[in-house]
C-alpha cells in the first residue's frame, strides 16, 4: 500500500503468508516516509529530542519485555513496532542535524556484524556458540575498546548487568573450572554475611550481601538458568498469590493474622 495514511487491516498474518522482501521493505519507507510527515507538521514529533525520546524508548523496552514475558505474540508484534518507531525518530534528527541518518546507522551495524561473523564471511572456523562468543569477543577488543566489559552499559538493570559482565569475562577465560566451585563460592559468601549482619557497619554489610547476589547470579549461568527470568516468574507467582490473599480474605488485610493470610497463601499455591 503506497498512500501513507492507508491502514494495513491484515495484521494477523502467519508463517503460510509472511511478507515478501518488497513488502517489508516497502513498509519500512511508508514508516520513513511517515516518520518525514510528522516532523514536519506535528506539533509533538517537531519538539522531541534525543534526550526527550530517551526515558519513552526505555519504556517501550520493557513493554516488550513484558510481552515476551507472556508469550503475548501479538503484543510483541506491537511492541517491535514501537521499538522501530524510536529508532527511525532517533535517526530523523541524526539527519536534520547532519550527524547520522537511517543509512548510516544500518550500513555501520551490517559492517560490524560482517566483521564479527569471520565465520561466515571470512576463512575462519568454529566449532561451537562458544568459539563465536570467544571471537566476538576478542574482535571488538581489537576495534579498539579499551575493555570486555565496555560494552556493558552504565545504566543496565543490575541484576541483568552482573550476569552481562560474568558472560562477557568467561569469553576470555575469567571463570571457574567447575560448577561445584562456583557453589562453593555462594556458601563462602553467605558465612561472610553471616559474620557482619549483626554490626552497625551498614555498609558493609550491604557489600556482603551484594557479593551473595552476584555469586548466585554467577551460579544460575552455571546451570543455565537466567536469573533475572527466574525472578520475574517468581515475582508474578508471588503477585497472583498475594493478590488471591486480597481477593479472598474475610476481613482487612491489616486486621488479619499471618496465619490467617498463610492458610489463604496455600490454598493459592493450589491454584497456580
Amino acid at each position: 500500500m503506497n498512500d501513507v495514511t492507508g491502514l494495513n487491516l491484515n495484521l494477523n498474518l502467519n508463517l503460510k503468508n509472511m511478507s515478501t522482501r518488497e513488502q517489508k521493505l516497502e513498509a519500512f519507507g511508508r514508516l520513513l516516509d511517515i516518520m518525514d510527515d510528522l516532523r514536519a507538521k506535528c506539533p509533538w514529533d517537531m519538539k522531541q529530542t534525543l534526550d526527550t525520546l530517551r526515558m519513552l524508548t526505555i519504556e517501550e523496552t520493557y513493554e516488550l519485555s513484558d510481552a515476551i514475558v507472556e508469550k503475548d505474540v501479538l503484543g510483541i508484534q506491537e511492541e517491535i513496532g514501537d521499538l522501530l518507531l524510536h529508532m527511525v525518530f532517533y535517526a530523523k534528527i541524526g539527519s536534520e542535524t547532519e550527524d547520522f541518518d537511517i543509512s548510516t546507522s544500518l550500513h555501520g551495524v551490517c559492517d560490524k556484524l560482517i566483521k564479527r561473523h569471520p565465520h561466515i564471511y571470512g576463512d575462519t572456523i568454529v566449532e561451537n556458540e562458544e568459539d563465536v562468543k570467544r571471537n566476538w569477543e576478542q574482535i571488538k577488543l581489537s576495534e579498539g575498546k579499551k575493555s570486555v566489559l565496555s560494552g556493558v552499559p552504565n545504566s543496565m538493570p543490575a541484576m541483568v548487568k552482573a550476569y552481562r559482565m560474568q558472560e562477557k569475562t568467561a569469553q576470555v577465560g575469567f571463570e571457574w573450572d567447575k560448577k561445584e566451585d562456583v557453589w562453593a563460592k555462594v556458601e563462602e559468601e553467605i558465612q561472610e554475611f553471616k559474620e557482619v549482619v549483626n554490626l552497625s557497619d551498614k555498609d558493609r554489610v550491604e557489600d556482603e550481601f551484594g557479593d551473595i547476589l552476584f555469586s548466585l547470579i554467577n551460579y544460575a549461568r552455571y546451570e543455565g538458568i537466567n536469573p533475572d527470568n527466574a525472578l520475574e516468574k517468581v515475582n508474578k507467582k508471588f503477585k497472583s498469590r498475594f493478590e488471591y490473599i486480597e481477593a479472598h480474605a474475610k476481613k482487612p488485610l491489616i486486621d488479619m493474622t499471618l496465619a490467617e493470610m498463610d492458610a489463604l497463601w496455600n490454598e493459592a499455591k493450589t491454584i497456580s
